[in-house]
């Protein structure tokens, strides 16, 4: 396994048994300037994770660091994207969607991908060299990479031909954009399900053949899609702008993503 996807397992997999500290603890909420919420398992877990990455030398983006000028960002030619905790909104509610984020990148394109679902002990992890990725249920979240290895089973996406197509959105308010793309599909002669998840889950529910088709006509940003992207990516599943119609690319000096879509034939 490539050194920096190791560093990355084993960094969301320390900040995972942090963040289920104080997740079955009391939750005590701050809001930041944008009035997002902010917890203690935000910044303990920002924290370890950044004890793993910061030897490696290379630069790091983070939700919860402090914002570096596109001036100083730009010449980066690789960089770490990290989002300690995807789903603080998930993660207050206490039911279970929410995903520590570490992707590995260079010249804005994803490399490594890591995706920890701590309340389940579920890792996602991909290598888009290597064209593969890996689901591994862990028994303890201080598993080693031997222990992650051993565990692992490889990621499928559906194979196409099936009438029913599975589109990952709201089951209870879908914006009006999805709701014109789900209907453009019906057009088409397919039967639609919905399917739903919080957090970077969505990504992993397509890669994983759990569904076909994700698309965002929402505000993302670059720490929520970049390890998503990677794991996708990996398997052949595109991740492609609706602004360029080609793929997402990261360190933009707007760390705010355009809309997108996700799957695998486009």
């Amino acid at each position: 396994m490539n050194i920096h996807l190791e560093i990355a397992i084993q960094a969301a997999l320390s900040a995972g048994e942090e963040i289920m500290k104080i997740y079955n603890g009391d939750i005590a909420i701050e809001y930041k300037e944008d009035d997002s919420p902010l917890t203690q398992a935000d910044t303990r877990a920002n924290t370890i994770i950044n004890s793993f990455l910061k030897p490696t030398r290379i630069p790091i983006i983070s939700e919860e660091n402090r914002q570096i000028d596109f001036e100083d960002r730009k010449s980066w030619q690789r960089c770490w994207i990290v989002d300690p905790v995807d789903g603080t909104k998930e993660f207050i509610k206490r039911n279970g969607e929410f995903t520590v984020n570490i992707a590995y990148v260079e010249k804005g394109h994803p490399v490594y991908g890591v995706i920890y679902v701590p309340a389940t002990m579920t890792l996602y992890f991909g290598n888009v060299e290597s064209g593969e990725a890996f689901k591994s249920q862990l028994k303890k979240h201080n598993a080693n990479i031997s222990e992650v290895a051993d565990s692992s089973s490889r990621l499928n996406p559906k194979i196409a031909g099936s009438s029913i197509v599975e589109v990952v959105g709201s089951r209870s308010h879908m914006s009006q954009e999805t709701l014109d793309f789900v209907e453009n599909l019906k057009k088409g002669g397919k039967d639609i399900k919905i399917v739903s998840k919080g957090s970077s889950l969505k990504f992993c529910l397509v890669a994983e053949g759990s569904a076909d088709v994700y698309p965002r006509f929402a505000p993302t940003m670059e720490w929520d899609t970049a390890a998503g992207q990677a794991i996708c990516n990996a398997v052949g599943i595109e991740v492609i702008s609706e602004e360029t119609k080609k793929p997402l690319l990261y360190n933009k000096e707007n760390l705010l993503n355009p809309w997108f879509i996700v799957s695998k034939n486009q």
